[in-house]
């Protein structure tokens, strides 16, 4: 079975993980048909196992041990993430044209109802997000470095995510699923 695994922040603020050496590590593990794109995280591996969770349960505590601080891995088939593309590409711009960049978060599980409901009712000039069960699509109407939104806000109450420019998603899908 494939898998897509998106590494949550490597390659930013020192946490530093080389993909040649992340493709190494993971066929000495035992994963088949490895493959990276681009340096932020984003890894194809073949498992028997057929759990996301699992997977994410067996990466963790080797790249940890690999690479030295904790990755949390967030899984998603490559069926999931094609549907996750066909979904982005359903959704309406909420900015009415002014969209600059869109990107979509990953979160480990479903958002919690509280949550889902916060982040649907997000209010800020430029910004909006859609939550839609284990990923958040957002607009942005001005640059990233700009928005008040951002991973540690959407984190909040020990979620685990990752985003990623819906560009880097659309391409995956195309390349993985």
């Amino acid at each position: 079975m494939r898998h897509i695994v998106f590494l949550r922040a490597v390659n930013v603020g020192g946490r530093w993980v080389k993909m040649q050496r992340l493709r190494e590590v993971l066929t000495g593990a035992g994963f088949a048909d490895v493959e990276t794109h681009i340096q932020s995280g984003n890894v194809l591996i073949g498992s028997p196992t057929r759990s996301g969770a699992k997977v994410a349960a067996t990466l963790e505590p080797l790249l940890e041990e690999e690479f030295g601080f904790a990755i949390p891995c967030i899984v998603r088939s490559p069926a999931q993430l094609l549907a996750t593309v066909e979904r982005a590409d359903s959704l309406t711009d909420p900015l009415d044209g002014a969209t600059l960049r869109r990107y979509v978060t990953f979160f480990r599980d479903p958002l919690p109802p509280d949550r889902r409901s916060e982040l649907a009712d997000w209010d800020v000039p430029g910004e909006r997000l859609h939550p839609d069960g284990s990923e958040l699509h957002w607009w942005l109407g001005k640059p990233a470095h700009e928005a008040k939104i951002s991973n540690a806000r959407m984190e909040r109450g020990g979620l685990v995510a990752t985003t990623r420019d819906l560009k880097v998603v659309r391409t995956l899908a195309d390349k993985w699923a």
